[in-house]
């Protein structure tokens, strides 16, 4: 079976109804589309999970080294990660119970997508969160340039 994105309408239902948004590889340099991604949707009214080694902080929030480590539920793994590992973390998203991945735009496992559908997730693949929030009519601000 091939993958497809869900549609246009499904992403305006889904993403109006989601407050928390794991951001797997969000970088603290604000250079980097993970950043600039991350605080877009903060400024759009999301809750935004860090997670990536180390923890610390970035853009006011606690970060996390694992999904698993995330002690409260998440809508959204969004996933900055190298295609090779992205099946590793829609993995741990199905663990979590997370109500979607989503593969940012160049990491591309269909594998993944597809087990993550068949375990009842929304799944995307190769598209940008903040592309696609705009696209659907969301977006209350611009990024901070």
């Amino acid at each position: 079976m091939a993958f497809g994105n869900p549609t246009r309408d499904e992403f305006r239902i889904f993403l109006g109804s989601a407050r928390t948004i794991a951001v797997v590889g969000l970088s603290p340099d604000p250079d980097r589309p993970s950043y600039s991604v991350a605080l877009y949707l903060q400024d759009n009214g999301y809750r935004i999970v860090p997670v990536r080694p180390g923890g610390g902080e970035l853009l006011g929030e606690r970060a996390f080294a694992r999904l698993a480590d995330i002690p409260f539920p998440i809508d959204i793994v969004d996933i900055f990660r190298a295609s090779q590992f992205a099946g590793a973390h829609v993995h741990e998203a199905i663990a979590v119970k997370a109500r979607c991945v989503w593969l940012q735009e160049g990491v591309i496992d269909e594998a993944a997508v597809l087990r993550a559908r068949e375990a009842g997730l929304l799944a995307v693949m190769d598209l940008c969160l903040l592309k696609e929030h705009r696209k659907a009519g969301l977006s209350n601000s611009r990024p901070k340039i």
